[in-house]
């Protein structure tokens, strides 16, 4: 079987970027399928932010996308309709030089227009974060009117997928539920590859909390349950890895809530060591697709708090038995739960066992089983 991916760029640190990999990956190495990246924006030298097998092919076409923004309207207009052009033709002469029988893409990334493509491929497009949220981001200021524009502009960008893909995959049963008018659904969990150096013994006093520093990810709404539970508990410690843009921001954000004891680490690659000498975990994210932190952080024993946003954090997290969900946004109550299980070792114990055997649902053979059965189902058919 012949599998394409197309993305923007394989260069970024987040969790797309991982699981395209990982997927290619497992698909060449464990199913011996012939599987390509075509990363559209990455530079023919530019690393990849994860690793993939060297039995994955990537073609990278180095679409200077982002020269529109060198230039100031209406010239950057011209700039953008020019990039996207060729982006276009590119993508286009790149798969059917490929022919691949599946073609991959990914909803937040020129989707409408991969799944129009006219080839004998059937096309899967993969959603990594609920469709509420794809190409859109509310730290961003807009006006009313772009607000407007945007609306209509996603209403025709989900309906031309939705008429032409073969195929929607979405991470949860709450995501699919909104994909009512594609003509096949079908729910894939992520899984995790990083290994488990140690499951945690859940006596030492540190909180864990992983992501990028950006709006999405909540952190500013940790550091403010996180004060609350600092003056509480002085000798317990919430780290924080994950770089990004909004470290000066939470930094002051902590000392206008006297937030103490924290610290805010760079990103690592392997953070297994930390999931497994810490004893919870914190995610305060305003939407999740999935929640790939949950999954490690559950894999290694820690029971998690999380606030019940879209959609992510209900799919794994079983409420009261192997971790906790909170209404979105209660922070007074997000800050109670942490000191619960910070007063109870016995009950973190209880909830690191069951958030063991939760985390075996979401094993990666499990899952590439189902991503294997889609895509043979689609090429029977």
């Amino acid at each position: 079987m012949k599998i394409a991916y197309v993305y923007s760029t394989m260069a970024k640190t987040g969790g797309t970027e991982k699981m395209i990999a990982d997927k290619a990956s497992y698909l060449a190495e464990h199913y011996g399928y012939d599987v390509t990246i075509i990363s559209c924006f990455q530079l023919a030298n530019q690393e990849n932010s994860f690793p993939t097998s060297k039995k994955v092919k990537q073609i990278n076409l180095a679409i200077p996308f982002f020269i529109q923004y060198e230039y100031k309207y209406p010239l950057r207009l011209w700039y953008k309709w020019k990039m996207s052009r060729l982006l276009k033709k590119s993508i286009k002469k790149t798969v059917e030089e490929l022919d691949p029988d599946i073609l991959v893409g990914v909803s937040r990334f020129r989707s409408n227009y991969i799944s129009m493509l006219k080839c004998r491929a059937k096309k899967v497009v993969e959603c990594h974060e609920t469709r509420y949220n794809t190409k859109y981001d509310a730290s961003v200021k807009q006006s009313s009117l772009i607000k407007a524009f945007m609306r209509l502009y996603m209403f025709f960008y989900f309906r031309t997928i939705e008429r032409h893909a073969d195929a929607v995959v979405t991470l949860t049963e709450g995501d699919e539920r909104l994909w009512k008018k594609a003509k096949r659904t079908a729910v894939i969990p992520n899984f995790m590859t990083i290994p488990v150096s140690n499951h945690t013994d859940c006596s030492n006093k540190r909180v864990i909390a992983v992501g990028r520093l950006t709006w999405e990810k909540g952190f500013d709404r940790l550091v403010k349950a996180w004060g609350i539970v600092s003056s509480k508990h002085t000798d317990w410690h919430l780290d924080i890895y994950g770089g990004g843009p909004m470290y000066d921001n939470l930094m002051d954000l902590a000392k206008q809530c006297n937030a103490k004891n924290m610290t805010i680490h760079d990103f690592i690659s392997n953070v297994s060591n930390e999931y497994a000498t810490s004893s919870i975990c914190a995610v305060t994210s305003y939407y999740e697709g999935f929640s790939l932190v949950i999954l490690e952080a559950m894999k290694h024993g820690v029971p998690c708090v999380a606030y019940d946003c879209p959609f992510g954090p209900r799919s794994i997290i079983d409420d009261g038995s192997n971790g906790y969900l909170v209404n979105d946004g209660d922070t007074e109550i997000f800050a109670e739960r942490l000191c619960r299980l910070i007063e109870n070792e016995e009950l973190r114990k209880q909830f690191s066992e069951k958030a063991i055997e939760k985390a075996k649902n979401y094993d990666t053979d499990i899952i590439m089983e189902k991503c294997k059965a889609l895509y043979e189902e689609m090429l029977e058919k």
